[in-house]
Formats: C-alpha cells, structure tokens, sequence
C-alpha cells in the first residue's frame, strides 16, 4: 500500500515563493538562502532575487521549528511554564525567565515585596546569562563573515558561564531556576567567590577580543557601511536591544522601566556613534555588544558585593519563602516586559480569576521584530553583505517561530 506519493509541487504548494520566474527581469535570480545555510543558523529561509551579485529583495520565510510555546502555556498552570519560557530564546534562559516570573508576580501583587538577596541573585544570573548569550552573538558573527579564531575565544569563556550556570542549577542552557515568588535554590557556597575570579579572568580578555575583532581592519572592511538601519526606520519597525541601540538611541529596559534592583546599579548604555563608518551600520551593532559586556561585568561585580555583604548569606534564608503553592490571579489583562540581550521580551497575560492556567499568553519576541528589517536594509547590498547583515541581527529561531 502506498502511503505517499511524491509529487513536484508540494513544496511550492506548502512554502510558496513570493516572487514568480515570470514576473523576473531576464538577469535577476531566485535563490534560497538556507534553512541550511550556516549564517541562517539552522531554520530560516530566505527568498533572495538576485542580479548577479547584487541583492533586489529579500523574503523571509519562517516556520520551520513549530514550537507552539502560547498554545502550550494556555494548557498549563503558572509556574509549569517556566521550563517553556526557557525555549524561547535559549541562548538567554535565564533572562526570559526574569521576564516572565515578574510579570506572573505583578499579577499576584508581588512586586517590589520579595528579599534583596533574591533579587540581587537573579540580576546576577541574568547579567551571566546576558554575557554567555552576547558571546554566541559576537562568536558566530565572526565565523559567518570568516574569522574563526574569535568564536573559539569566545566559547572557551562562555563555557566557564556555562559550568557556573551548571553548577547553580544542575543544567547548561534551560535552567528553570527563578521561579514565582523566589528562586529554586540559594546560591551554592563558594558561587560568589568563583565568579569574582571569573570576572578577573575575563576583564582582560574582553580587550583581547577588541583588538582581535573590532579593532581589526578586515573586520571593519567587512561590517562598516554595511547594513545601515537608520534611527528612525528601526523604531518604525519595533526594533530593541543592541539593533536599536546600535542605531543611536539610548534606550535601555533596565533604565526606562527600572525593573528590580536595577535602578541601584550603576551601569551605563551603549549606542552606536558610526566611530568606523555610518550610524546604524553592521560594525556599530556588534561593538554595542561588545560594550554591553563590559557593562554587565559591572553590574556583576556590584551585585557580588551586594550578596557578600549587605545582603549576604544567612541561615534563615529561604528563597522559596514567598513561592505560592496555587497561582490564581484575579481576572485582568497584563503586559510586562524587560530587557534581553537581544532587546525587548515582553508578556501579555489573560487571566479570568478561577483558573490557575492562563486564558491567553502572547510572547513579545524581540527576534521577530529584528527579523522584519532585513528586507528594507539589504536591498542593493552585496550577496556577500547579505551574510554580515543577518549575522549582525544576533536572531534566535526560538522565540521568532514559537
């Protein structure tokens, strides 16, 4: 019995394409640009028409990971969903989970009453977890325009976060760790010496890796006046994080909204001043990251001293103290959001007052908004540009198909 039957059209029938041979000049070309191509980092396909070496447009299609994460959460008490949020982007478990949990805690009338402790702890895992996600982001840029060296750099220290992060919460990647109302687990004896060594060990290197990539006259040729989203344009199209900032607006979350013990930090907010080329450009979002590392190793040292001094360790610590056994908020609609590494996460939550599980949960994925620029910023761009200037977006698939 034949089950199926192979015919041509299916693909065409099931991602179509949206433009059409006939309607193309006689030079130009349709190409695919992955979903297995490296720089489209595993699941995005681009339609790109070509004229020679010369890009005429480009159309993102999306849909290949299905991860359906709002149908699950609409199925699921509060807090079981927590190991969901860590899949959206999963570069960055630990932030998403901040996100999420503060917005489950407004609707319990939560905020602003939990232990500093708690809260020192969770922007320090936030900030580890932001530098873990902006070395991926920095690394992998270098390998899709051609220089190796830095992503191997870069993935032997993101792996001594990633043995931290291991040795807090038992996992590499999906932690599940900030929970509503307080944390899983205190931080492990010992945790807040190792990770001022760690920052010692790194300061340095974080000017090794100037000199390597940003500073590096190949580097430069490579992402200067390519790509250049201006201010304006970006804001039009949602844009946040660094590709926003790299546009020249300071904008920051932690600032604007003063979430958590933020605003008691001090740290400041790097945007793109077009110091190697234009405003806006490919360079500009990359060097953003860069010193968005170094601000959150400030902001990490502060918070160890907040955690080996005023808010130390006692032995009546317990950061399950304030953890609701049953999550029923009472009926309203909410949105919260707070500051990724790779810009704004937001929530909105439906809630009807006799459920714990959510009515509906919509994500705010700061990727998909990233995403939709590329068109407007690649058309009469090189096919090679076409490479540094999706790199230079840092998207994750898992929070834009979800």
């Amino acid at each position: 019995m034949i089950q199926y039957q192979y015919k041509p059209e299916n693909f065409r029938l099931s991602d179509p394409n949206k433009h059409q041979l006939k309607d193309l000049k006689s030079e130009e070309m349709i190409l695919s640009f992955g979903p297995q191509h490296p720089s489209t980092h595993g699941v995005l396909r681009l339609e790109v028409v070509s004229d020679g070496e010369l890009v005429v447009d480009v159309v993102p299609h999306l849909g290949y990971l299905h991860r359906c994460f709002e149908k699950h959460a609409e199925s699921l008490p509060f807090n079981q969903i927590i190991p969901y949020v860590d899949r959206l982007d999963y570069l960055a478990a630990m932030n998403s989970e901040h996100a999420y949990v503060m917005g489950v805690e407004k609707l319990l009338d939560l905020e602003g009453k939990l232990p500093k402790r708690i809260e020192y702890i969770r922007v320090l895992v936030a900030e580890l977890n932001r530098l873990a996600s902006h070395f991926v982001a920095i690394g992998t840029y270098g390998l899709d325009i051609g220089a190796y060296t830095a992503f191997l750099w870069l993935m032997r220290d993101r792996e001594h976060l990633q043995r931290l992060l291991e040795w807090l919460t038992g996992a590499r990647m999906l932690y599940n760790y900030i929970w509503v109302g307080g944390l899983f687990y205190d931080l492990p004896v010992g945790f807040e010496e190792r990770c001022t060594e760690f920052i010692n060990y790194l300061k340095p290197k974080m000017v090794e890796l100037r000199q390597l990539v940003i500073e590096n006259k190949i580097f430069i040729q490579r992402t200067a006046n390519v790509g250049i989203l201006p201010m304006d344009l970006a804001i039009n199209y949602g844009c946040t994080g660094p590709v926003l900032r790299g546009s020249g607006l300071k904008v920051d979350l932690r600032k604007v909204d003063g979430y958590s013990v933020y605003p008691e930090l001090d740290f400041d907010i790097p945007v793109g001043k077009g110091e190697m080329g234009t405003v806006g450009d490919c360079w500009d979002r990359n060097y953003v990251r860069v010193l968005e590392c170094d601000e959150s190793i400030k902001i990490i040292e502060q918070c160890l001293i907040q955690l080996t001094n005023d808010h130390k360790r006692t032995t009546d610590f317990n950061p399950q103290a304030l953890v609701p056994k049953k999550i029923r908020p009472q009926a309203m609609d909410l949105y919260t959001r707070a500051e990724n590494p790779k810009g704004e996460l937001g929530f909105f939550f439906r809630t009807d007052g006799r459920s714990d599980i959510p009515v509906r949960l919509k994500a705010r994925a700061c990727s998909l908004h990233n995403l939709s620029i590329i068109p407007e910023i690649s058309r009469g761009a090189m096919l090679a540009d076409l490479v540094a200037i999706i790199g230079s977006m840092d998207l994750v698939m898992g929070e834009v198909d979800r």
